[in-house]
C-alpha cells in the first residue's frame, strides 16, 4: 500500500477510535452482509457480526412495510439472549415495484429480468433497521423509503450493467453506489446510505443517544 494511503487509513482508524466510546457496551451487527459491515465501519470501529438465520418469506397479506420491519426486528432478536449488556443492530431491505416485492435476484437471468421490469418505472426501496439495547430493554426502529426512478434502457444495457456489477445479492438488482447510476434517472431519499442497506444518519443518532459514539 502506498505510504499516503496507509497514513490516510491510520488517520481514519484513529478518528473512529476517538468517536467510539471505549466504555460503551459491545455492539453486534446481526448481518453477514459485507455492504452493511462496510457502512457501519464508517461510524464505529469496534463491533462483531452474526449471521441471523431466519425465514425471510413474506407472510400472507403482509404489506412490504410490515414485512421489512418484521424481518429487521427478527434478525436483531436472534441474538437477544446472547448477552444482557449488548447493543444489537438488525436491518432488512426490500424493493417494491407497483404492488410486487422485488427481492435479491441470486443469478444473472433474474437480475436482467428485474431490471427490464423496472425500465422507465419507479421503484421504492424500503430499508428497515432495529436497534436493541439489551441493558435497558429498549427497542429503536426506523424505516427509510428511498424512491428510485429508472431511465429507459434496452436489454443490451441491462446485460452490460449486470456483467459489470454482478448485483446478484442486491434487492432490485441495482448498485447505486457503483455502475448502477447509468440506469437511474433520480433518487429521492432523506438518507443516501439507506439505499446501500443501512440508514447511517438515523443509526448514528441512536448510537450517540446510547453513548456508543461520543462526544
Amino acid at each position: 500500500m502506498p505510504v499516503s494511503k496507509q497514513l490516510d487509513s491510520d488517520f481514519v482508524h484513529n478518528i473512529l477510535i476517538k468517536m467510539q466510546n471505549p466504555q460503551s457496551p459491545p455492539v453486534l451487527l446481526a448481518s453477514s452482509s459485507r455492504f452493511r459491515k462496510e457502512l457501519l465501519e464508517r461510524i464505529i470501529d469496534d463491533f462483531n457480526m452474526g449471521n441471523p438465520e431466519i425465514n425471510e418469506s413474506r407472510n400472507p397479506n403482509e404489506s412490504p412495510q410490515d414485512m421489512v420491519r418484521r424481518l429487521a426486528s427478527q434478525k436483531a432478536g436472534v441474538f437477544a439472549g446472547a448477552r444482557n449488556d449488548m447493543i444489537i443492530i438488525g436491518a432488512d431491505q426490500v424493493a417494491v415495484l407497483g404492488d410486487e416485492i422485488v427481492g435479491k435476484p441470486g443469478d444473472r437471468a433474474t437480475a436482467i429480468s428485474q431490471l427490464l421490469a423496472a425500465n422507465g418505472k419507479t421503484v421504492q426501496f424500503l430499508t428497515a433497521i432495529c436497534v436493541l439495547d439489551m441493558a435497558s430493554h429498549n427497542r429503536y426502529e426506523h424505516t427509510d423509503i428511498t424512491t428510485v426512478k429508472f431511465r429507459q434502457f434496452d436489454r443490451r444495457l441491462a446485460e452490460a450493467y449486470v456483467t459489470k456489477d454482478e448485483p446478484y445479492d442486491c434487492a432490485g438488482s441495482i448498485k447505486a453506489e457503483s455502475a448502477g447510476v447509468i440506469l437511474i434517472r433520480s433518487i429521492q431519499s432523506e438518507d443516501p446510505t439507506a439505499l446501500l442497506g443501512l440508514p447511517l444518519i438515523w443509526l448514528a443518532a441512536i448510537l450517540r443517544e446510547l453513548r456508543v459514539i461520543t462526544p
